[in-house]
């Protein structure tokens, strides 16, 4: 069990960067052009405080029903997944504006679809 979570963090981490990549190269944030489909996700370097609180936030707010056990998106089963999904899940509920992926600095929008197996992101 430890031996999968270790390999599906590492898999979040090397999303994450694939996703982050192009803003570095391009020298700071990435501008997104309007029309263009958006994401929020949990920053790699989120805290599990953080996590657990944005969880808990986002899940009062919009139905998280797909993180739980026998759903789509329950696996990986670990925090940094299932916080960037209700995470998302709020923020496009919210119309995917900048400050509804804010959670205190812990998240970030992303134009690369997150979306893994069977466990699609929601894009409204």
């Amino acid at each position: 069990m430890a031996g999968r979570v270790r390999a599906t963090l590492s898999s979040l981490l090397i999303l994450s960067s694939a996703l982050l990549l192009p803003s570095l190269v391009s020298g700071g944030a990435t501008k997104v052009v309007q029309g263009q489909k958006t994401w929020c996700i949990a920053k790699p370097s989120a805290d599990e405080a953080t996590l657990a609180a944005n969880l808990n936030f986002a899940c009062s707010q919009v139905d998280c029903s797909v993180l739980q056990r026998g759903w789509s998106c329950f696996y990986p089963d670990n925090l940094m997944s299932h916080a960037s999904i209700a995470m998302n899940l709020y923020y496009q509920s919210k119309g995917r504006n900048y400050w509804n992926c804010y959670f205190k600095g812990s998240a970030l929008i992303v134009t690369t679809d997150p979306s893994f197996g069977s466990c699609v992101y929601a894009y409204a």
